[in-house]
């Protein structure tokens, strides 16, 4: 039996073949109105540069880390109960300046042990990023005491990481390279699995035990002089109730894409913010650079490096302070580096080459004039200009890099067929191939929920 062909119809409607009608464009999609649109639409759907954002949440958070961790043997004598600055001058400086810290409600050396910890505990998980809303916000509580406890143990890099620390808060900066992207692309695997999302406990947690803790500082006026603080902290609080309601009873409802559309215009508004910091500080340096008569005729270098605080390496800072060329060399090309670096930003190439001499220069003055803090701080804000295809490389070659390490370490199980690939206990690949040039299922670029947009993360 044979099947019949589909007869075509006996008189087919007839094709244009003459030009299209040019009639008036709907309103946006070209001209003015179209561009506004077209960039209100990109600010809006997604949090740009996730990539940046994580960098600069890695660095600023390792370099407190490690600075916590160098200082650890002399914490007592630099802001705790040892200080020459002591809790009673600190205390009325507090209350001249109304600055934050957390250590001036109480002078206990058990409440000044548990505030270090606490904030160096927030630095290594915000590093790795984790629950990244909280720590991120814990972090920021951290530095703030510390460095508000004793305001005169610091330098220029103190002031970076001060406001860097408040920045953070408002960034959705776990999008990649963090353990809540990680979480967050199981959790997507799983709907596409027909799965329900892993049930979330310690997040919700997190919310109820910080709320009484916020509670009571607000009433007994533990939070500083300032209004910005306390409405920021309640801002977060509740947004994390908002959101966890929203996910659980409506997640794919319009109030949970308001949601998302806030949270991004934050993200992007944040980052702008950043980058403007950024050149901020560098234009005020250099132009204050050219004033000094020491800038001007080519000098100034030499002087910090026949200082002994400066010298942590007196053999290479002679060799350097003898050559007169290198030092005027040197002088002028920190001062022209800084004073153009904010006018490159609308050429990417030159952009890209002075970014590349700036960090080469901080890495400079880690080495020779002792201060690696200050430049790890300024290298992590120089990071949120980076651009994008180097850092995807670079988070490619750290995995690879990763995978093979961890393909030589014994007792880990394999896929079947796949020597070398460490799986999870119940047999699914702990890292799926590179998807969409994100370097990994680690490394999602998250669009909605995922990458701790809340404070429970």
């Amino acid at each position: 039996m044979t099947i019949p062909s589909p007869q075509t119809p006996r008189n087919p409607a007839p094709q244009p073949t003459g030009p299209r009608s040019t009639g008036p464009r709907p309103h946006g999609a070209g001209g003015p109105g179209g561009g506004l649109a077209r960039g209100l639409q990109r600010v809006t759907a997604a949090a740009l540069g996730p990539y940046q954002s994580a960098v600069v949440r890695i660095g600023f958070a390792a370099t407190y880390l490690f600075f916590l961790l160098r200082e650890l043997p002399h914490r007592h004598e630099l802001y705790g109960p040892d200080s020459p600055w002591h809790w009673d001058l600190a205390r009325q400086l507090t209350d001249g300046n109304e600055a934050f810290s957390v250590l001036m409600w109480t002078d206990s050396t058990v409440w000044f042990e548990a505030v270090y910890v606490l904030t160096l505990l927030s630095a290594a998980a915000l590093m790795v990023g984790w629950r990244t809303r909280t720590v991120s916000v814990l972090f920021m509580v951290g530095v703030l005491s510390v460095q508000n406890r004793s305001i005169f143990m610091g330098d220029g890099g103190d002031n970076v990481v001060h406001l860097m620390a408040i920045y953070l808060v408002l960034t959705r900066c776990a999008q990649v390279w963090s353990l809540d992207a990680r979480r967050a692309a199981r959790n997507a695997q799983r709907a596409a699995e027909g799965l329900p999302p892993l049930r979330d406990i310690v997040g919700p947690v997190l919310w109820v035990l910080l709320g009484p803790v916020l509670a009571t500082a607000t009433l007994m006026g533990g939070l500083g002089g300032t209004w910005w603080l306390p409405t920021l902290l309640w801002i977060l609080w509740l947004s994390a109730a908002t959101w966890w309601a929203v996910n659980r009873w409506a997640p794919r409802s319009e109030p949970r894409t308001l949601l998302d559309v806030l949270a991004n215009l934050t993200h992007n508004a944040t980052l702008a913010v950043i980058m403007a910091e950024v050149c901020l500080i560098y234009a005020t340096a250099g132009w204050y650079k050219i004033q000094g008569s020491r800038w001007q005729d080519g000098t100034a270098l030499y002087y910090p490096l026949n200082l002994d605080y400066f010298t942590p390496w007196p053999a290479l800072s002679d060799i350097l302070g003898a050559s007169g060329l290198m030092v005027m060399v040197l002088t002028y090309g920190t001062v022209i580096v800084q004073v153009a670096f904010p006018f490159t930003l609308f050429n990417r190439r030159v952009k890209n080459v002075l970014l590349v001499v700036m960090i080469c220069e901080h890495a400079g003055i880690a080495l020779l004039l002792g201060l690696p803090f200050f430049s790890m701080a300024m290298i992590a804000a120089d990071a949120v200009f980076l651009p994008t295809a180097f850092l995807v490389w670079l988070g490619t070659r750290a995995t690879t890099g990763r995978r093979r390490l961890l393909s030589r370490l014994p007792g880990l199980s394999r896929t079947p067929g796949k020597p070398g690939t460490p799986t999870h206990a119940d047999g699914r690949p702990a890292d799926g191939p590179a998807q969409g040039g994100h370097g990994g299922r680690d490394e999602p670029r998250l669009q909605g929920g995922g990458g701790g947009h809340t404070l429970v993360g």
